[in-house]
């Protein structure tokens, strides 16, 4: 985090905040880290991916929905997260299109672990295509701590450009915890890079509507 001024970090992150306050809108932004890389060959150059979990969850309505067995689904109404039992994926058939649908309707999926392993049969590659292949349920788990943890963590993935973008907050939070968050996901991104300062070419935050701000 050494190459990115302090100052300037929180500057940027007050400037984003005060920016969004100026125009009211229906929904509440969502502030994004953006990455562009330099050094890097996607076609040659192993692709990196991998997540972290933040501190302050960045996306309070982040959808997750419990793929669960008997009890996990009782547990799930009981704390009224929206559920889905093994014969209410059958009835998607496969269906693509179906499928596709269920994808969409949710930010990420929970599985027991009697049903993680069906999940392929049951319904297809469509939840692994749409990157959203269930995160594992144990008995041993809080259903609700697992799902907070699912809603913070973001995902760095290397596709086939050389620009990336995570959500790391919303414009609702304090200036500390934005801070916060984006010094986690700054350090773990440096962490992945095979050369890691070297390999950044800039860093930006913004908000959904509001301009970038550079921060490196």
């Amino acid at each position: 985090m050494s190459k990115i001024n302090r100052d300037n970090l929180y500057e940027s992150v007050d400037t984003v905040l005060a920016h969004s306050r100026t125009k009211q809108r229906k929904f509440v932004e969502t502030v994004e880290l953006q990455i562009a890389l330099k050094n890097y060959d996607p076609q040659k150059d192993k692709r990196f991916s991998g997540t972290v979990k933040l501190k302050h969850t960045p996306r309070p309505k982040y959808r997750v929905c419990v793929l669960g067995d008997q009890q996990h689904i009782d547990e799930a109404k009981a704390n009224e997260l929206p559920c889905m039992d093994v014969d209410s994926l059958k009835k998607l058939n496969k269906n693509k299109k179906l499928v596709k649908k269920l994808a969409k309707k949710y930010d990420a999926f929970l599985a027991s672990d009697s049903l993680i392993k069906q999940i392929p049969r049951i319904l297809g590659p469509g939840l692994s295509k749409a990157g959203k292949f269930p995160t594992l349920l144990t008995h041993n788990e809080s259903m609700t701590g697992k799902v907070e943890e699912v809603k913070s963590t973001i995902k760095f993935q290397m596709k086939k450009v050389l620009c990336l973008s995570v959500a790391i907050g919303h414009v609702k939070m304090s200036a500390e915890e934005l801070v916060g968050n984006i010094v986690l996901a700054v350090n773990f991104l440096i962490s992945l890079l095979k050369k890691g300062w070297q390999n950044v070419r800039a860093l930006y935050i913004k908000s959904t509507m509001g301009p970038a701000q550079r921060l490196y």
